[in-house]
């Protein structure tokens, strides 16, 4: 089965940094297959016969070992990435005039409730809930009056994991070659 992993804060800032080809090589030494990164930010795309359960055991191990701390991370099927991206409406992107992001959600928060927690001033971004994300956009211009920045200081940023909106198009076109 092909698996994409999100390792969340990773290479953002000073902290965690690692080069994709030793991060590349950790999955490989784990003996999964067909391992390449998209981004230097922590997209690890493989195949294995192991199961969720088991992988999630030997990457966090892994994991704890290559930066010396634990690193949050989710494990989502091509299947789960490819229905979060074709959620996404064709006209919201990343360019001049607007921001779009995906926000890959951890189990704990998981739920569309999680759109009532976000410190957002709604009548500036478009929200969307879908299993196992949000996705939201606006309008560059009205970045600082949506508060979306905001959302780093709250308690619900920690159970996330955030991709703009062509790194979630891409993950979300992954193919089984």
């Amino acid at each position: 089965m092909k698996y994409i992993v999100l390792l969340r804060k990773i290479n953002v800032g000073t902290q965690n940094r690692i080069a994709k080809k030793t991060l590349e090589k950790a999955f490989i030494n784990l003996q999964y297959e067909n391992v390449s990164s998209y981004i230097n930010s922590g997209n690890i795309i493989f195949s294995s016969s192991k199961g969720r359960n088991s992988l999630k055991r030997e990457i966090g191990k892994m994991l704890d070992e290559l930066f010396g701390e634990p690193i949050q991370f989710l494990i989502k099927t091509k299947m789960e990435l490819k229905k979060i991206a074709d959620s996404i409406p064709q006209d919201w992107k990343n360019d001049e005039a607007q921001k779009t992001d995906v926000a890959y959600l951890f189990d704990e928060v998981d739920s569309d409730t999680i759109k009532e927690q976000l410190p957002f001033t709604m009548e500036y971004v478009e929200v969307k809930y879908v299993k196992g994300a949000l996705i939201w956009n606006l309008m560059r211009e009205n970045q600082g009056k949506s508060q979306t920045t905001k959302l780093v200081g709250q308690k619900i940023y920690q159970h996330m994991t955030v991709r703009n909106v062509n790194t979630a198009r891409y993950l979300g076109s992954i193919n089984d070659k």
